[in-house]
C-alpha cells in the first residue's frame, strides 16, 4: 500500500514538474515574424510587421537620446530588420533583442517623432499586420495620435512645387494637371501573373506623364504621390484641388480580372446615378477599398454629403467637363493600345477619389495587368511613354476647348478666334468666361436671342 502511494506521489510530482517546465516563458512557442516592410512618405515613416496571428505589443518613447522601444509579446523576429532602407527617415539605427517572453525592437532616432500603432485585421492581399507610424516632428499635434489608436492615417504631402499664383489680366497662367498614381505603400493594387504590382507601373506612367506635361506649353503637372507610400483617397482630392488648385485630376490605374483574357484600356468618371456597368461598379468597389488595404480608417461620407457634392458637380459643369475630358483621353488611347468594351464610352461609377465638386476628374485604367500580354506592355518603358503621350493629347484637347480665363490656352483662342461645340451642361455665361469675351458678343456673332443654346451647336467665338 505504501509502495503504491509512493509511486503515485512520484508520478504526480513528475507531472507537476513537466507542467511547470512547459509553462516556463522561455520555452513557450513563439510566433515567428518573417516579413517587415518600411515605407517613407513625405511626412511620416511607416514600419509594417506581417504577423501569423494577432499579438500583444507595447510601444514606449524614450528621450536623451530619442528612442522608440517596441515590445512584441511571445514573438520571434526571423527577419534581418537592418535590411530595411531607412536612410531617408528620422531613424538612425535599429536594434533587436530576444528575451524569454518577447522580442524588443529599438529604433534609435535622429530626432523626436510622434508615434502611433495599429493592429490591422486581414484584408487581401495582407494577413494580420502591426503598423508603426512615426510622424515627423514638424506635424501639428492633432495629426498623430498615441499607441493603440485607430485614428485616420496621416495626410501625405506631395513633393514641393510652387503654388498657383494669382494673375493679372495681361498675364497667362498655366493650367494645372494633378497626376494621381493609384495605390502605393501598403496598398499594392493588382498583381500581374509574373508578379508585377500595379502601384509600381502606374507610378512609372505617372512620372512620364508629369515630364510630358511640364514640357508642354500652357500647362504644369503636380504629383499626388511621387514615391512608394500611400495617400488616403480624400487627401488625394485635397492635395489636387485645395493645395494646387488643379484644373484637372488624372488618376492612373491598371485593371485586374479573374479571367486572364480580359484586356484593354478604359476611362471612368464619377456617376450620380449608379454605375454604368457591372465592371464599373466592381472597379469602383475595389478602388474604394484602398484605404482599408493601406490601413487607413476614415469616416465614411454620408448620403447628404454625397448628394451635396453631386449637386455642385451638376451646377458647375464639372461632371460634363469630366466626361468630355474622358472622351478625349479615350480617343487618344485608342490610337496606341486596345480599348476595353465600348470604344467610345466613358464609364461611370462612385469612385471616391473623383468626388471633388470643383475639379474635372477622370480615372484612367491603362490596361489589364492580369493579362500576361498587357502586363508585359505595362512594364515596357516605351509602352508607358505611348500611354502617357495619349493622356497628354487628351488633356491638351480638353484645355483647348475649356481654357481658364487668363490662361495660355485662353490667349491662344483669343488670337486665333475659334469655334466651340456646345457640350452638356454648358451655359453662355460659362463659355463667355472661358474665352474672356462678353455674352453679348457671342450672341451677336451667332445671331442668338436670349440664353437658349443646344448641345452640339457650334458657336463662333469672337476675338476678345
Amino acid at each position: 500500500m505504501t509502495r503504491h502511494t509512493d509511486n503515485k506521489k512520484r508520478i504526480l510530482g513528475a507531472l507537476l514538474l513537466v507542467a511547470g517546465w512547459l509553462a516556463s516563458p522561455s520555452l513557450l512557442a513563439k510566433e515567428s515574424i518573417e516579413s517587415v516592410r518600411l515605407h517613407r512618405a513625405p511626412d511620416h515613416t511607416r514600419i509594417v510587421f506581417d504577423l501569423p496571428a494577432p499579438l500583444d505589443h507595447k510601444l514606449d518613447k524614450l528621450a536623451n537620446p530619442d528612442r522608440i522601444v517596441l515590445d512584441l509579446q511571445d514573438a520571434k523576429l526571423d527577419f534581418d530588420i537592418n535590411s530595411l532602407d531607412y536612410a531617408s527617415s528620422p531613424i538612425a539605427n535599429i536594434r533587436v533583442g530576444e528575451h524569454a517572453d518577447k522580442t524588443r525592437v529599438v529604433f534609435d532616432m535622429r530626432e523626436g517623432v510622434r508615434t502611433r500603432t495599429n493592429l490591422l485585421k486581414p484584408i487581401e492581399p495582407h494577413g494580420w499586420r502591426l503598423v508603426v507610424d512615426l510622424f515627423d516632428r514638424a506635424l501639428t499635434d492633432s495629426t498623430a495620435t498615441t499607441t493603440g489608436s485607430a485614428a485616420t492615417s496621416p495626410s501625405s504631402k506631395p513633393s514641393k512645387a510652387p503654388e498657383v499664383r494669382k494673375t493679372t489680366q495681361d498675364e497667362q497662367r498655366l493650367m494645372i494637371v494633378a497626376i494621381d498614381a493609384g495605390h502605393g505603400g501598403e496598398d499594392p493594387g493588382a498583381r500581374g501573373p509574373s508578379g508585377t504590382w500595379e502601384k509600381n507601373v502606374v507610378l512609372q506612367i505617372a512620372k512620364k506623364l508629369q515630364k510630358l506635361v511640364n514640357d508642354q506649353a500652357g500647362m504644369r503637372a503636380v504629383m499626388v504621390r511621387d514615391g512608394d507610400y500611400y495617400v488616403p483617397l480624400a487627401e488625394r482630392r485635397k492635395i489636387a484641388r485645395q493645395k494646387h488648385r488643379a484644373d484637372v485630376f488624372i488618376s492612373i490605374h491598371a485593371d485586374a480580372f479573374n479571367d486572364a483574357r480580359a484586356h484593354g484600356a478604359s476611362v471612368f468618371a464619377l456617376s450620380n446615378r449608379g454605375a454604368t456597368s457591372a465592371k464599373a461598379r466592381f472597379l469602383a468597389k475595389i478602388a474604394n477599398e484602398s484605404d482599408r488595404v493601406a490601413g487607413v480608417y476614415e469616416e465614411e461620407e454620408d448620403d447628404s454629403s454625397l448628394l451635396s457634392v453631386l449637386a455642385d458637380l451638376q451646377m458647375n459643369g464639372s461632371m460634363a467637363g469630366s466626361l468630355y475630358l474622358g472622351r478625349q483621353v479615350l480617343k487618344e488611347m485608342g490610337k496606341v493600345t486596345k480599348l476595353h468594351g465600348n470604344r467610345e464610352k466613358v464609364e461611370q461609377a462612385g469612385f471616391a477619389v473623383l468626388k471633388e465638386p470643383e475639379m474635372v476628374s477622370i480615372l484612367v485604367e491603362t490596361g489589364f495587368i492580369s493579362n500576361p500580354t498587357e502586363e508585359r506592355n505595362l512594364r515596357s518603358s516605351a509602352h508607358q511613354t505611348k500611354l502617357a503621350k495619349a493622356v497628354l493629347a487628351g488633356i491638351d484637347d480638353y484645355f483647348r476647348s475649356h481654357p481658364a480665363p487668363n490662361s495660355w490656352y485662353a490667349a491662344q483662342r483669343r488670337e486665333r478666334g475659334e469655334e466651340y461645340r456646345i457640350q452638356p451642361g454648358d451655359t453662355l455665361s460659362e463659355i463667355a468666361r472661358q474665352y474672356s469675351v462678353s455674352e453679348q458678343s457671342i450672341r451677336t456673332a451667332n445671331d442668338i436671342r436670349g440664353d437658349r443654346i443646344m448641345v452640339g451647336q457650334v458657336l463662333k467665338i469672337p476675338r476678345s
